[in-house]
């Protein structure tokens, strides 16, 4: 059995106690993880100081060279990392899966390694010169899920230390190791101490968002956490970005050909098995488009595979961990009571492992559960609209903002409508297509600040402004 070790100022140190992490798809152990304690988190902070203070005065150069490197390593370790992938998360090699996550990790890691943070000139004039610099804020400790464990670490990390941070990074207990090893690699090119990794259990975070020795956190998770993350932040006056739950809706006009629209409805809300921040999870269907909608959506779906990750043919994998898998079996359960179930509903009796059928539920409404909380699973539901402001209304019903889709022929009907929905992104036509160099953000309970791009970048940095 491999067992992992945490990368603290450099080095691979064990821990004298390690905890299993399954694989979803079999609940066998995938590895063991290192146990770290609140010594090893403080342990973690002061390194990434020490090496905070050399690595902000490197010349800008020399760290994107340094990022650069970084995506060398993941992508010349491509297959390792996708394999662990699939041992500690589930997800299918192929598809949209894990090999497909460590590419979008290389891929960002590259964009995001040819950014830089120039000075500008605000004023230059007889009255004197203003500038306005873009400097570090020192260490960064990032909070990552089960869900992108590689992927999101890479996105967390990577314009961190571009910045001149560095970097402690707490991965989720279910999905420890490939951050590990993904650590690992980056301090072949990093100096150490720049980016450290931690696993344990869940009392880490509280140690890390409190620490004085933290000057941000950056978290990836849910809802309720986050605000936790906000309550523990507040005493130290931490920096923060937070990426939190999604809910997102979307809007099916009545010009629609359903079956046009069919593979990127389902894809929107089904990739990685619905365990996606961003994935559609309620659709609101016009009445004229309806039943076809669902027709087609239901046959599309049912030619999709699920199963075992490492089976090349596999499309989708099982629920991560036992805990999501119940709420999702919850949720359906009273959905399946209140509409009407097209496909899925319940898993089959004795199989083994994590295992929900995509699930479609129509004929439900606001109110219902499945509609109004975040399945974060493989289940949709459909909800009936007569009048389109009633729709919109419907969607914007909700306490997150994260993303939304609105899905026509009318492009620019479509993007009047878009313009009313109360999320930070929206969808023409497809839906969770994010990009490395759009910024990436929620609005209302969905979280705090952006990623990705220039406006991500300059979230890791404090602005100085300099007169002479």
């Amino acid at each position: 059995m491999q067992v992992f070790p945490l990368i603290i100022d450099g080095h691979r140190i064990p821990t004298p106690q390690c905890f299993e992490v399954l694989n979803p798809a079999t609940e066998d152990v995938a590895g063991l993880a290192p146990l770290a304690s609140t010594s090893h988190v403080d342990d973690a902070i002061a390194a990434a100081g020490r090496a905070y203070k050399k690595w902000r005065r490197e010349p800008e150069r020399k760290r994107q060279a340094a990022c650069q490197r970084i995506a060398d390593r993941i992508e010349a370790h491509s297959e390792e990392l996708a394999q662990l992938l699939t041992r500690e998360q589930g997800k299918p090699l192929n598809g949209l899966g894990s090999r497909w996550e460590v590419g979008g990790a290389v891929a960002w890691t590259r964009y995001t390694a040819r950014l830089s943070l120039p000075m500008k000139v605000l004023q230059n004039n007889e009255e004197g010169r203003v500038e306005l610099h873009r400097r570090p804020i020192g260490v960064v400790g990032s909070i990552t899920p089960w869900n992108f464990p590689l992927l999101i670490a890479v996105w967390h990390i990577v314009p961190a230390v571009l910045a001149g941070n560095a970097v402690v990074c707490k991965p989720s207990p279910y999905t420890p190791l490939a951050t590990l090893r993904l650590v690992e690699l980056m301090n072949e090119v990093l100096p150490a101490g720049v980016v450290n990794c931690i696993s344990g259990d869940d009392d880490l975070g509280p140690a890390m968002t409190s620490h004085i020795g933290v000057g941000k956190i950056v978290f990836t998770g849910s809802c309720a956490t986050g605000k936790h993350v906000i309550m523990s932040s507040a005493e130290t006056m931490k920096r923060l970005t937070l990426e939190l739950g999604g809910n997102d809706a979307g809007i099916v006009l009545p010009d629609v050909k359903p079956k046009a629209i069919a593979e990127g409805l389902f894809w929107g809300a089904f990739i990685n098995g619905g365990q996606t921040c961003a994935a559609l999870k309620r659709l609101y269907v016009h009445d004229d488009v309806y039943d076809a909608v669902c027709t087609e959506l239901t046959q599309f779906a049912r030619g999709i595979s699920m199963g075992e990750g490492t089976d090349e043919r596999v499309e989708l994998g099982p629920v991560q961990n036992r805990r999501q898998y119940e709420k999702v079996a919850e949720l359906v359960d009273d959905a399946s009571s209140r509409g009407r179930v097209l496909l899925g509903g319940k898993p089959q009796a004795h199989t083994r492992g994590l295992f929900f059928p995509v699930t479609l539920v129509a004929d439900l409404k606001n109110g219902d559960r499945l509609v109004d909380e975040e399945q974060f699973g493989p289940a949709l539901p459909i909800v009936r609209y007569r009048r389109l402001d009633d729709a919109i209304r419907a969607a914007n019903d909700s306490p997150n903002g994260l993303g939304g889709s609105v899905w026509s022929q009318n492009i620019d009907e479509a993007k009047r409508v878009a313009a009313e929905l109360d999320c930070g992104s929206v969808w023409i036509n497809k839906h969770g297509m994010i990009q490395p160099n759009v910024p990436f953000g929620g609005m209302k309970g969905s979280g705090l600040g952006v990623e990705f791009g220039e406006e991500g970048l300059n979230e890791y940095t404090n602005i100085q402004v300099i007169f002479s």
